[in-house]
């Protein structure tokens, strides 16, 4: 190969060398943050399961004498309240509309079930939120390794003395569009580490109108 193909590929090799180590160094912090697993990238503390003892003051769910989904009326309330294409602000009125609407002498049971079906409901896109950071992070750690190897092999195929140029070409540009790759979905997780609390705090939003009403 000749003297200006290997000083063309250096930055390229360097550059990635760097972003390598910013990135291990940017996931250990994460890591240290959290305190949690090591597919966990957020700086948010994984907390896998919410419980409704720390958004709740009313009766206990566990004391329920029907399900949440048997009353039809509360049931359409809460999925319509929790659905993704539902915005907070259409959210929030749906749940008010319904609290003016409950009898008084109802009151205490037919909000327990809607705070019952928001929280079930909520806790469950809760939790598929934090599989799809933990499965993203999985995949990040692998495409690292992945980076990792065709660093080792582009350096070992410049250090050949009948290095091929087209081959080594080729292998610098898979690896400049797999470390795309890589940076494109590392500036994503942090949204995605954002939605869990988001849907915490929608949560909140809601229990606080229904808290309002409560005898």
């Amino acid at each position: 190969m000749n003297r200006s193909g290997s000083l063309a590929l250096r930055p390229l090799v360097l550059g990635l060398a760097i972003g390598l180590a910013l990135a291990g160094a940017e996931r250990g912090e994460a890591q240290r943050a959290a305190a949690g697993p090591p597919d966990w990238p957020c700086v948010q503390r994984l907390i896998p399961e919410m419980a409704w003892g720390s958004l709740w003051t009313g009766p206990p769910l566990d004391e329920l004498e029907q399900a949440w989904w048997e009353d039809e009326e509360i049931g359409r309330v809460v999925r319509f309240a929790t659905s993704r294409s539902t915005s907070e602000e259409q959210a929030l009125e749906r749940v008010r509309d319904f609290i003016d609407s409950v009898e008084e002498e109802e009151a205490e049971r037919r909000l327990t079930l809607l705070f019952a079906g928001l929280f079930e409901l909520t806790n469950r896109e809760r939790r598929h939120a934090i599989e799809g950071i933990r499965q993203a992070a999985r995949a990040q750690m692998a495409r690292l390794d992945t980076i990792s190897s065709m660093v080792d092999e582009l350096e070992a195929r410049r250090a050949e003395e009948t290095a091929d140029e087209r081959e080594i070409e080729r292998l610098s540009e898979s690896l400049f569009w797999e470390q795309r790759t890589f940076q494109h979905r590392q500036q994503a997780l942090p949204a995605m580490c954002d939605q869990p609390y988001l849907l915490e705090e929608r949560l909140a939003r809601m229990v606080r109108e229904i808290m309002t009403r409560m005898p």
